[in-house]
């Protein structure tokens, strides 16, 4: 019971740390207390420290099957993970004035959008397959639990995020965002730069390799 108890706080922690900040009144009242720069820097570590909590109650929660533990799941994240990398590298790199991560600086083109032509969220769509490919391969209740409230914030934080940028652009998101979607099977225009495919395919070996000493877990079947 001292497992599920954890697990259940962590869970509650997580939630109300990430659904109180997000209101408006609260945030702007914390930012105008602490100033912007600061606010966000303890915001992102409070928010890692909840989740590695998280993540250890769910290990650590007794096993309740959920998803029958089939060999062949095993291979899913070995196969999606791939993708994720590179949703997450091409998504930072991306000039993005639909949703958070993009990076780039170059005057967002809606001509040529890149990767948010096949979706405005690549940060969030790579979190969604994450949890959803580690959700298959880890079929405890808790880590479906886990795993399935990130599918969910990632899918509705798409939704969302569409929401408030097309009330802030206004008039302008129906010409900025007409060559995007917020999830198609539209491949990207143009393309990429080459180093954005080679850092994913680091990042991928990188997690390979750090899965076992840092999760305890080694990920191959």
């Amino acid at each position: 019971m001292a497992g599920w108890g954890a697990f259940v706080a962590a869970l509650l922690i997580f939630l109300l740390s990430h659904a109180i900040p997000a209101r408006p009144a609260v945030r702007g009242r914390l930012i105008g207390l602490m100033g912007r720069g600061p606010y966000f820097a303890v915001y992102s570590a409070l928010s890692l420290a909840v989740l590695a909590w998280l993540i250890v109650a769910a290990a650590n929660a007794p096993y309740v099957e959920a998803i029958p533990p089939l060999a062949i799941l095993r291979w899913v994240p070995l196969l999606v993970m791939p993708v994720v990398c590179w949703l997450a590298v091409a998504g930072l790199a991306a000039t993005n004035p639909f949703s958070f991560g993009g990076l780039g600086r170059r005057p967002f083109n809606p001509e040529q959008p890149g990767i948010l032509r096949t979706t405005r969220h690549p940060i969030l769509l790579a979190m969604m397959l994450w949890a959803l490919a580690h959700l298959l391969a880890n079929g405890s209740l808790a880590h479906v639990v886990l795993f399935g409230l990130f599918a969910g914030f990632a899918w509705m934080g798409m939704a969302l995020i569409d929401r408030r940028k097309a009330r802030e652009m206004g008039a302008d998101w129906p010409h900025l965002s007409r060559n995007t979607a917020r999830l198609s099977l539209r491949l990207p225009r143009p393309w990429p730069r080459p180093w954005v495919w080679l850092v994913a395919a680091l990042a991928y070996v990188a997690l390979l390799h750090l899965h076992a000493p840092v999760i305890g877990v080694p990920p191959l079947p």
